[in-house]
Parts: C-alpha cells; sequence; structure tokens
C-alpha cells in the first residue's frame, strides 16, 4: 500500500516531467539543507542560483514556477531569505508586475493588428538581411522609448500569429489543431516547417537583442536606468548624451553582427522564408483584405488609434506603464465590442503565470541581498586602480547579470558606488564614468543567457517559445556572437572613452 502510494505522489510528482527531471528536483531538496549545514549560506545560496537557473534551462521540460518555487519555498525555509525581504522586492518592482499583468494584455488585443502589419512587411521584404535589420532597429528604436518587455510581448504576439496562420493552413485548417503537434503534416510541409521555425526564431531573437541595444540608451529602456538617473540626477537628454560614448559603437555593431550572422548563416541564423510559407502569408493576406468589412475596418483603425496613445504615453511616462496598460485594455475592449469575462479572461493567460515566475525569482534575489553574495565582488574592484575601475565594472556587472538579474545587480553596483561617492572615496568624475559602466553593463552582456534580462525570461517561458523550439540552450547559442560583439565593444568604448 505504501508503495502504491509513493509510485502515485512520484507520477504526480511534476506531471509529464521526465524521471530524471523529477529525480534531479527532490535530489536538490534533499541536498540543499545538508549543503547549508556542512558548508555554510553562502556556498548554499550560490547552489541555489545554478539550481535555480537548471530549472530555466529546462523549461520546456516543465515550467519554472514548479521546481523553482519548491527551491523557493525551501530557502525560506532554511533561512536564506525571510519573507519580509521578498515582500521588500515585489515592492519594489510592482510596476515591473503591473506592466506583465496588465501591458501584456494589452497587447493581446491589439494581435489583429499586429498581425496585419507584420504580415504586409513580410510578404513585401524579400531579403532577409533587411528584414532581420528591421526587426532589430525597429525593436531598439521602440525599447528606447518604451520598454524592452513591451517590446518582446509585441514579437511574441507576431510569431505567435505567423505561425498559427501558417500551421493552420498546413494541418487542412483544423482550428482545434494543436500547433505543437507535427504528425499530421506531410513529409513536405514537415520540411517547410521546420524552415519556418528557423526563419521565425532568427527573427524574434534579432528582435529580442534589439531591445537591448536600444534599452541601454534611454533612462526608459530598461527599470535600472531610471534608477541609475535618479542617483546620478540625469534628466532624459542628460541620460542619453551620458551613454553615448558606449551605447552607439555597441548599436552599429550589434547591426553589422546582425547582418553578418544572416549573410553567413551562423549560429543557427541565415534560414530563407520557404516559398510554400510565403504563399500561405500572401493568400492569407489577400483573403484578410477581401473579407474585412467596415466593422473590420474601424476595429483596426482602433488599435492603431489606441496604439499611438500607448507610444505617446510610455514616451512621455503619463502614468506608471502597468496603469497605461490597463488603459489600453479598457479602451481596446470597450471600443471593439469585447465585453464578456472569458473573452478577457484569455488576454491574462500568457502574462501571469511569467508573473508568478517573477515573484519567485525575487525569492532568489532576495537570497542573493541577504547572503551579501555579491559583496566580495564589488569590493574587489573598488579596491582597483582608478583608471581600470570602469573597465572592471562593466566586467563584473556583466558577469553577474548573466548569472542573475540586471536590475538586482544594478541596484546593488549603483548603491554600492553612491555610498563611494558619499564618503569621498570617490570624486564627481570616476562617479559618472561608473554610473555609465554600471548601466553598460547590466545592459549589454546580460543578452548571455534568458535569467540577465526579464525580457529574454519572458520570451523563453512564453507560448511561443515551444512553437519555435526556442529553448534555453538554442537561446543561449543563438545570443553568443551578439554576447560577444557587444561585450567586447562596450568594454572597450568604457575603458577608452569614458
Amino acid at each position: 500500500m505504501t508503495t502504491t502510494i509513493t509510485q502515485a505522489l512520484f507520477k504526480n510528482f511534476l506531471g509529464s516531467s521526465p524521471v530524471w527531471y523529477k529525480q534531479a528536483i527532490i535530489a536538490f531538496l534533499i541536498l540543499n539543507p545538508i549543503i547549508l549545514f556542512i558548508a555554510g549560506p553562502t556556498v548554499a545560496g550560490w547552489v541555489l542560483i545554478f539550481e535555480f537557473i537548471f530549472t530555466l534551462a529546462l523549461a520546456l521540460k516543465c515550467y519554472p514556477l514548479q521546481p523553482g518555487g519548491l527551491l523557493a519555498i525551501e530557502a525560506i525555509i532554511c533561512g536564506l531569505a525571510t519573507p519580509e525581504t521578498v515582500y521588500h522586492e515585489v515592492e519594489s518592482n510592482l510596476e515591473v508586475i503591473l506592466l506583465l499583468m496588465f501591458m501584456v494584455a494589452g497587447i493581446y488585443f491589439m494581435q489583429s493588428m499586429l498581425l496585419w502589419l507584420f504580415t504586409k512587411i513580410l510578404v513585401k521584404v524579400r531579403s532577409k538581411i533587411l528584414l532581420s535589420l528591421m526587426f532589430s532597429m525597429v525593436a531598439a528604436v521602440l525599447s528606447a522609448f518604451l520598454d524592452a518587455l513591451t517590446v518582446t510581448a509585441v514579437l511574441i504576439s507576431v510569431g505567435v500569429g505567423f505561425y498559427a496562420v501558417y500551421h493552420k493552413v498546413a494541418s487542412g485548417n483544423r482550428s482545434n489543431h494543436d500547433h505543437t503537434d507535427d504528425n499530421a503534416l506531410d513529409q513536405t510541409r514537415r520540411d517547410d516547417l521546420l524552415k519556418f521555425r528557423s526563419f521565425l526564431r532568427s527573427l524574434i531573437m534579432h528582435g529580442a537583442v534589439g531591445t537591448a541595444l536600444g534599452g541601454v540608451c534611454t533612462l526608459v529602456g530598461e527599470p535600472q536606468n531610471l534608477l541609475i538617473a535618479e542617483k546620478m540626477g540625469w534628466d532624459f537628454i542628460t541620460f542619453f548624451m551620458m551613454m553615448v560614448p558606449v551605447s552607439m559603437p555597441v548599436l552599429v555593431a550589434g547591426l553589422i553582427t546582425c547582418a553578418a550572422l544572416e549573410k553567413f548563416k551562423l549560429f543557427d541564423y541565415g534560414t530563407l522564408l520557404p516559398d510554400s510559407v510565403r504563399e500561405i502569408l500572401e493568400d492569407f493576406d489577400r483573403k484578410e483584405e477581401a473579407k474585412r468589412d467596415i466593422r473590420d475596418n474601424v476595429k483596426l483603425g482602433m488599435q492603431i488609434t489606441v496604439a499611438g496613445f500607448l507610444v505617446l504615453a510610455l514616451a512621455f511616462h503619463w502614468a506608471a506603464v502597468g496603469l497605461i496598460g490597463l488603459t489600453v485594455i479598457i479602451l481596446l475592449t470597450a471600443f471593439n465590442g469585447i465585453v464578456e469575462e472569458h473573452q478577457i479572461g484569455k488576454a491574462f493567460e500568457e502574462a501571469l503565470p511569467f508573473t508568478a515566475l517573477l515573484v519567485v525569482f525575487f525569492v532568489i534575489v532576495s537570497v542573493i541581498h541577504e547572503q551579501h553574495l555579491f559583496t566580495p565582488v564589488i569590493n574587489y574592484v573598488l579596491a582597483m586602480p582608478r583608471e581600470i575601475q570602469p573597465g572592471m565594472f562593466f566586467i563584473a556587472n556583466g558577469v553577474l547579470s548573466a548569472i542573475s538579474d540586471n536590475v538586482f545587480v544594478a541596484t546593488v553596483y549603483i548603491n554600492e558606488v553612491s555610498e563611494a561617492f558619499k564618503n569621498g572615496t570617490i570624486d564627481r568624475l570616476q562617479y559618472e564614468s561608473l554610473a555609465i559602466a554600471i548601466n553598460t553593463g547590466t545592459n549589454l552582456p546580460s543578452v548571455a543567457t534568458p535569467n540577465g534580462q526579464a525580457a529574454f525570461l519572458f520570451l523563453l517561458t512564453s507560448a511561443l517559445a515551444p512553437l519555435i523550439r526556442l529553448s534555453y540552450g538554442k537561446m543561449v547559442i543563438m545570443a553568443l556572437p551578439y554576447t560577444i560583439v557587444m561585450s567586447l565593444v562596450g568594454y572597450f568604448a568604457v575603458s577608452n572613452f569614458l
């Protein structure tokens, strides 16, 4: 009887995840208290970080909320973090949480307009290099004036729309067909689907990296930018001009990298859109145009109008991003006749699981904070000679951001540097140089892994990732050339131009 219950518990634990994955998580949960007892909280904290990264890396095997959440609960029980610290982290990041809850849902109600716009672009622009540069540049510009998560939500919406259009036709127009199942397709269409996935993967990754290229430029591009600007007393123009010596060379280098990857077909880039897929998208575009009546045109016009409002509201900071997103939801549902609860509820299905995962991530951040895991690195860099400090801050911020979270790393570093300035350890000129190094260091090398930037993590755990087979490992590999180029150019600029 006991054996039967144990077997049932194991089968239920993490559902359909592979057996070896379940065993690994159980092993983590058993070993962590032992490591804490034998080696102390610092070692246990670092072990916990890498265990959490393991759950992110295998997000396609099991959504990280459950295994990561179990690790987070254990960390609190073991005293590595307190509920009060976690609540403080949530409170400090409330704007990001509201953004995920409401802005992503708001983008959902713009899907038809986004699909219409990007379908036009996709069928008109036949050069893959030009198309990739367009995705990267548009994402960069939008991220500079809006925010990376909102732009990523747009990319996800567009990607899911394209994929659904093709797969529905390829599977015989069965609306209830599972878009992740290829078994119903014949060999030719299956081969085309593989190429289409690779094509979409490359465009989405170019766009995702573009959010980092643009996000580093202005104080609204990433959450930590605003914090750094407040500490330094910089306004929008001042912040932009202070970052120009680093951000502009990196932007140019990033766009050159984009074109080179497509030209030479490296790191899974360079796949062209199959002709059969292009025909399906063109046919879809023609049919949509033919059947669009006055009511559809009014809906499309309304979505374009609200999109314009969204850009202006975010660019001029009329309210917190999440509240602007809620406004978008209200306007689009009210004027497009969406009034039933279940219709509105679908918009929140994408964002809320990730919002919950983000709160779990704040537990890991709390462990880093309470156990002072990064403090030795900060003290070591501040003890170095003045002339090499900016470059070393860039490297240290980049490495730590790639394995944890760029917002947290930037917060810790700018607070420590501010204290050093107040204490007279560094002068104002050095303070500004280090602030630039912190901002660029947390924004650029952090593209190396999905846990470095919330936008990348959001993409990894989105509904689009399994459709285009974008795993943690695949994302790391595809981001690698960008990581190398952006990091080297950023380090050179920080070391020589500040």
